[in-house]
């Protein structure tokens, strides 16, 4: 990394009598798995290079309860939105931005509910404004030539309809975008939501990873795009499954984006 990564928490911006117009929730794969941590420190950069007035939570940031409500577990799940409801409104927060989907799905929908309302963006749909307004600019040439397919994933695909802002950004990546014969309201599950991501599969014919797998792999890709690090870890391990890794690699668009920036 070329430059230190500046992560302000909004206890430091609060103390220190500002209020970031920004809360990047990083989510608890962003936060603790190794992979996702790569996502989370290419988005950062893109935030520090487009100099956003940002802030995370840091330690005061806990799980959204997705997975628990997920798995039936009602009760967990309220008592976690609630604890995080208290947080965010007692530092008055307005906007988040997340690069989960699944978080994106919970703090949009399911938060107003118990008292948490804020407008909610997916990174791929805040990185797309940022590309528009000029706030970021993308070196040519960096992907030039290469084949890219995108996954939807669940909750940012038919859960919430943002198909657009994620191809939107691959194609000014001067690349080749093929798509999967499942794609956009047609996409097929990586096989990680709904609580699946923390168990065994069922007993089957064939892993949902694998499927998928195979679909992105038909359209002979360079690159498998993602925008969820859930999708990253079931691809990734789809395409290690096929023995591709050499061959195929699988990226979050906000990856791509700040390689394409040569942050």
């Amino acid at each position: 990394m070329s430059k230190e990564l500046r992560v302000p928490t909004m206890a430091e911006a609060v103390a220190a009598g500002k209020k970031p117009e920004v809360l990047f929730w990083v989510g608890c794969a962003g936060s603790f798995d190794d992979r996702a941590k790569k996502i989370t420190k290419a988005f950062v950069q893109i935030l520090n290079q487009a100099e956003i007035d940002f802030a995370v939570l840091g330690t005061e940031e806990s799980c959204t309860g997705d997975p628990a409500k997920r798995a039936g577990n009602e009760f967990l799940f309220q008592m976690q939105a609630v604890t995080n409801i208290e947080v965010l409104n007692g530092y008055g927060v307005k906007k988040i931005v997340t690069a989960c989907p699944h978080c994106f799905n919970t703090l949009k929908n399911e938060y107003p509910g118990l008292g948490g309302d804020y407008e909610v963006v997916h990174h791929t749909q805040f990185l797309n404004d940022l590309l528009k307004e000029g706030r970021i600019a993308l070196q040519g040439g960096k992907f030039k030539g290469k084949r890219i397919t995108y996954h939807d994933p669940c909750y940012l695909g038919r859960a919430n309809q943002v198909y657009e802002a994620p191809r939107e950004l691959i194609e000014k990546l001067d690349i080749a975008l093929v798509e999967m014969k499942n794609c956009k309201q047609r996409g097929m599950c990586c096989g990680a939501g709904g609580g699946q991501m923390f168990k065994e599969p069922e007993k089957g014919n064939k892993d949902v990873n694998i499927e998928r797998t195979e679909q992105a792999l038909e359209t002979r890709p360079d690159i498998i795009a993602a925008a969820c690090p859930f999708c990253n870890t079931m691809m990734t391990d789809g395409v290690k499954n096929k023995e591709k890794e050499g061959d195929v690699a699988v990226l979050d668009v906000a990856e791509l984006i700040a390689q394409a920036a040569d942050l």
